[in-house]
């Protein structure tokens, strides 16, 4: 185990250089799974984030003059990269966040295939004309870049989340500040080393700074900062939305979650109970598109038949380090996040809920392990069946039928993502006409849309008009130009 002294602090990256932040104070990096000190994250603040702006808003314009061909090309390079180092991102993300080698694995597949939609660039800014609108009159609509954008990204995807933005700002002709979670900053760290080795894009076009909150204050407040991606909990979402607007930034805040997945009265448990599984207890519970609350709709009989089925299946799963390829649901991202987890269940068990399956085991070698549990609510409305959890805990709410499932799930102040398990068609186009969220499974337990289209989420999972990946990426990143000339 590193000691204090042993482990290394981690270097801002600024106008292609690593450079020490000014900032003296920093947090401690650890292993979720053993508690062993990996390395120390800097506390950067507004200083060494004006470094990193000024040294975008410097490399910007020449950038901007770059054919759109162009940055595709080092947008590929940049894939290739990825590709090519996709084993060693996949591992440090478990050794960093924690998950499944399996699971952080697809969150590297899954970052890269936002680079590879955005290497679609030439075709993707391609604008609109309209010859003759009137006499001698041509209008004709381009698309700019905005300028300098920064993301500010969450620790449960600390490979994934930096890939949805990083590739389509630069692309779309922007300099870029990536600020990653002081829990997990290494997979981002690592994407820049690639990028500076094998000199992917012009100094100063990304840049990455590590921080808490000084760091995001900054960003908040830097006037040279045009446009901020952030992804994170509800609350913290719409404080940025708010302070972005107060500061007349563009942004875009992907917020929390809480997400029903209906077991209609006609589904063929076989196939899902280990789609709701995977869903509630993958990653430990820690996704935005996770399933925390089981509808379960029919009679007392059907209900008896899917609470045995869940757990079950839910018993049989291991729990264990993210690096064993045998554990099924991994340590949670820090000893905080289990504490809260289990305040919330006990709170729930005083309020009278039953716990169906009790997944406490005290935390583990490093205080962060929490089993699947079940908990039968007894109030619907309580903050167990309503708030975001954040971890391997899933919800059981009974329903009468459909219709009253997808009322409980329209309840929910979160329009994030929801999936219904039917054999039937008339019930999948009743949950797909029906529900108020933007992601839907319909058999599938995680709805995660592949990158050629949006993350729409909707209600207070989402602050601003327009989400990560596919087309609305490009309207985020890009201002647009209407030219109308008469000769």
């Amino acid at each position: 185990m590193a000691t204090l002294a042993e482990a290394r602090t981690l270097q801002n990256y600024v106008a292609g250089r690593w450079v020490d932040a000014e900032a003296s104070d920093a947090l401690d990096d650890r292993d979720p799974a053993t508690g062993e000190l990996a390395a120390r994250i800097p506390l950067s603040g507004a200083s060494d984030v004006d470094a990193a702006v000024r040294a975008a808003r410097a490399a910007q314009p020449a950038w901007r003059e770059v054919p759109p061909p162009e940055r595709a090309r080092a947008v590929l390079a940049f894939r290739d990269a990825l590709v090519r180092n996709r084993q060693e991102l996949a591992a440090l993300v478990t050794a960093d966040m924690g998950k499944t080698l399996a699971d952080a694995d697809g969150e590297v597949g899954r970052g890269i295939e936002s680079v590879e939609a955005a290497a679609a660039i030439p075709h993707l800014l391609k604008g609109e004309t309209l010859e003759g609108a009137a006499r001698g009159l041509d209008v004709e609509m381009v698309r700019q870049p905005v300028g300098v954008v920064a993301a500010i990204t969450p620790f449960n995807f600390p490979a994934m989340i930096p890939l949805w933005f990083l590739p389509y700002a630069v692309a779309c002709g922007n300099a870029f500040l990536l600020k990653p979670s002081e829990r997990d900053p290494r997979p981002s760290a690592r994407i820049c080393e690639l990028i500076d080795e094998e000199e992917i894009f012009p100094p100063g076009v990304v840049n990455l700074v590590h921080g808490g909150r000084e760091a995001v204050e900054a960003i908040l407040e830097h006037d040279e900062v045009d446009a901020i991606s952030f992804v994170g909990q509800a609350s913290t979402a719409r404080l940025i939305a708010t302070r972005s607007a107060e500061t007349g930034k563009r942004v875009q805040a992907l917020g929390g979650a809480k997400n029903s997945m209906i077991v209609a009265e006609d589904a063929d448990l076989e196939r899902a109970v280990p789609a709701i599984m995977g869903s509630a207890f993958g990653a430990a519970g820690q996704r935005c598109l996770a399933g925390s609350v089981c509808v379960i709709a029919g009679d007392e009989q059907r209900q008896t038949e899917v609470r045995r089925a869940l757990r079950d299946a839910a018993e049989a799963l291991t729990t264990g380090p993210g690096g064993d390829p045998d554990t099924d649901v991994c340590p949670m991202v820090a000893p905080e996040a289990r504490e809260r987890a289990e305040a919330m269940v006990a709170a729930a068990e005083s309020d009278g809920a039953e716990i169906v399956l009790d997944g406490r085991i005290g935390g583990g070698d490093a205080g962060a392990m929490l089993a699947p549990t079940l908990v039968e609510v007894s109030d619907p409305e309580s903050d167990l069946a309503r708030e975001e959890i954040f971890g391997p805990v899933l919800a059981l709410v009974s329903a009468p039928d459909l219709a009253a499932a997808i009322d409980f799930a329209n309840g929910s102040r979160y329009g994030n993502a929801g999936s219904i398990f039917t054999t039937s068609g008339a019930a999948a186009r009743a949950y797909r006409w029906g529900i108020e969220a933007g992601m839907l499974g319909v058999n599938i337990g995680v709805p995660a849309p592949v990158a050629w289209f949006p993350f729409s989420g909707w209600k207070d999972s989402i602050d601003g008009d327009l989400h990560a990946n596919g087309p609305d990426a490009v309207d985020f990143y890009t201002r647009k130009k209407v030219v109308t000339t008469r000769w």
